[in-house]
């Protein structure tokens, strides 16, 4: 069964996606959204009326969010990299640490990202304080977390790299990861030397001008 992935090269989201499709050599047909191919807008926004990237269909099936297309994938079209553990108790660190990347490092990094397409004087000092806080206390958390393992929830690559991967990329450009962290920094140079990873990163650079922040000259 053929597999479509409407998305954008320069998401967060999409990237995450993209990354376990990378990594495990998914075939799929990438309907790239933008305003060069204003038919596949208009085909993910009929799949999907909320308009949140990315939107897998798979057959006829529509698929949403990024974690359920990841373990829809690893259900229905399974690599040789197994993305979520089987053991149930592994599989639930697993799980545990998405979220944790999705909640606590790309939301805040988000939430900073957005507050400048705002007019300056629209814009939330309060709540950029609070994302930057934010950031702060979960780049300390992983640094313990991180301490003896190559990857966020044990040996193997899983469904935590692919979100942690372009959460901490963007998080790192807008707050940077403190240099005293260094288990967090060597893991996140780690996930952008991932070569699914990298691929999703050299995909997306052409756009690094848009930005919003401005992007820095590095990774």
């Amino acid at each position: 069964m053929s597999l479509t992935l409407y998305a954008h090269p320069f998401s967060s989201y999409c990237q995450k996606v993209l990354t376990a499709l990378y990594e495990n050599g998914t075939p799929f047909d990438y309907r790239r959204l933008g305003p060069e191919d204003p038919a596949a807008g208009a085909e993910w926004a009929a799949l999907w009326p909320m308009k949140h990237m990315p939107v897998l269909l798979d057959g006829e099936t529509p698929v949403f969010e990024s974690s359920i297309i990841i373990e829809h994938l690893g259900l229905h079209h399974p690599g040789p990299v197994p993305l979520l553990p089987a053991e149930p108790k592994a599989a639930l660190r697993t799980r545990m640490l998405d979220r944790f990347f999705d909640n606590f490092v790309m939301t805040p990094m988000q939430k900073i990202v957005f507050d400048h397409l705002r007019p300056a004087e629209s814009r939330d000092a309060y709540g950029l304080a609070k994302a930057r806080g934010m950031l702060d206390d979960a780049y300390r958390w992983l640094d313990g977390e991180l301490a003896g393992h190559d990857w966020a929830a044990g040996a193997g690559f899983s469904l935590a790299d692919c979100a942690a991967a372009p959460a901490l990329f963007y998080a790192d450009w807008v707050h940077e990861i403190d240099p005293a962290l260094a288990h967090l920094r060597a893991y996140r140079a780690r996930l952008l030397a991932r070569p699914s990873f990298a691929r999703a990163v050299e995909e997306a650079r052409p756009f690094r001008p848009l930005f919003p922040p401005g992007a820095p000259d590095r990774d």
